[in-house]
């Protein structure tokens, strides 16, 4: 069930109620009891779960090589960056 966000325009009070988005708004604030209660538009929240999902899912096996300008290169120009994998 998705959480809403509620404030009301009476004295401010905000809260937090999870509810199926088939139920009705509320309209009645719980802190002083007025029906002035509004929804406010908020950015959705979800939870990804199980495999798949993240970078770390898909790495494994074999490192990529360093490019050709690394290996053949006595001092390659890319070291002193520290950005070249074999001057490590």
């Amino acid at each position: 069930m998705p959480i809403y966000e509620y404030r009301c325009e009476g004295c401010g009070h905000e809260l937090e109620v999870m509810q199926k988005m088939s139920d009705a708004p509320l309209r009645d604030c719980p802190d002083c009891g007025r029906p002035e209660l509004k929804k406010l538009i908020s950015a959705g929240a979800f939870h990804l779960k199980g495999t798949g999902w993240y970078e770390t899912d898909f790495k494994g096996g074999k490192k990529k090589s360093p490019p050709d300008s690394c290996k053949t290169e006595s001092t390659p120009p890319c070291a002193k960056t520290g950005a070249c994998p074999a001057a490590e």
